[in-house]
């Protein structure tokens, strides 16, 4: 049992962040630069903008929308000022997070705090951008390995095939395949970007990997505890475990189904 503090200030104890649910009409102030950062939101409905003040004017830094979360520095060290200001584009649905919450969402989606640190990561190499920019060469700093780095090369043999729609989305040409949609947040792409057919935001960030084995077979991952899941023939995935899969297989990304194609290779007694 967890407990929380709703927003009008009482302790409850709570096995869920219902409590912690809170609702900003469109174009409201959810928060300022400057002001101090006791909470963090996550994003159930509408959409966010955060916005950042430079010279005279307020610029928009990113949009945000369902599954995203902002306002987060504030879990890492306590009392810190917001570095910029985040306002409802629309109607906005939230869950309001403080320091007993955010271990709760730790220990049962630890996804967001594998996404906290990819945005960490960002923002170091954005620091260290503009700080080489300043000295005029490099800064020698540790890297993570976590980030976005050139897409990879794909592959003409194997692809989803999106049930609805037909968009074809071939694999990449690695060892490893991750699917998902774009997270705004950190910028991050997976390799294979189902957010264009994932009418109802069903998937996750990273939701899946999809392998190719030593030996030419292929096999699904589900990622970190994807919140709605991955089904291979209508059979859930447990989380971490790979699941073998052949063409013509059935993968259900949370709602979004696809087919799994990979092309014959022929053998050299094919040949006449």
């Amino acid at each position: 049992m967890v407990k929380f503090k709703t927003t009008s200030g009482n302790d409850v104890s709570h096995d869920s962040l219902e409590p912690m649910r809170t609702r900003f009409p469109a174009g409201s102030l959810i928060f300022m630069e400057e002001d101090l950062g006791l909470a963090m939101y996550v994003i159930e409905v509408g959409e966010v903008e955060i916005r950042k003040r430079m010279g005279s004017e307020d610029r928009v830094l990113a949009t945000l929308g369902k599954g995203d979360f902002f306002g987060e520095m504030c879990m890492l060290e306590e009392e810190t000022p917001r570095t910029a200001t985040a306002v409802a584009k629309t109607d906005v649905e939230a869950v309001m997070i403080d320091q007993s919450a955010f271990t709760f969402m730790l220990l049962h989606n630890p996804e967001i705090a594998i996404r906290m640190m990819r945005k960490l990561v960002m923002r170091l190499q954005k620091t260290t951008q503009l700080l080489e920019e300043a000295l005029g060469h490099e800064v020698d700093l540790d890297e993570s390995g976590i980030t976005d780095g050139p897409r990879a090369a794909l592959d003409p043999t194997a692809r989803l095939v999106e049930a609805v729609s037909g968009s074809v989305y071939p694999l990449a040409d690695q060892r490893e395949t991750t699917v998902g949609r774009v997270d705004p947040v950190t910028g991050i792409h997976p390799d294979v970007d189902l957010t264009s057919v994932d009418t109802k935001r069903s998937i996750s960030r990273r939701h899946a990997r999809i392998r190719r084995e030593e030996n030419g077979t292929y096999s699904v991952v589900e990622d970190v505890a994807a919140m709605n899941g991955t089904f291979v023939n209508g059979v859930r995935l447990n989380v971490g475990r790979s699941h073998p899969i052949k063409s013509g297989d059935v993968v259900v990304f949370g709602t979004t189904q696809c087919r799994f194609e990979v092309d014959e290779v022929k053998g050299d007694d094919d040949s006449a």
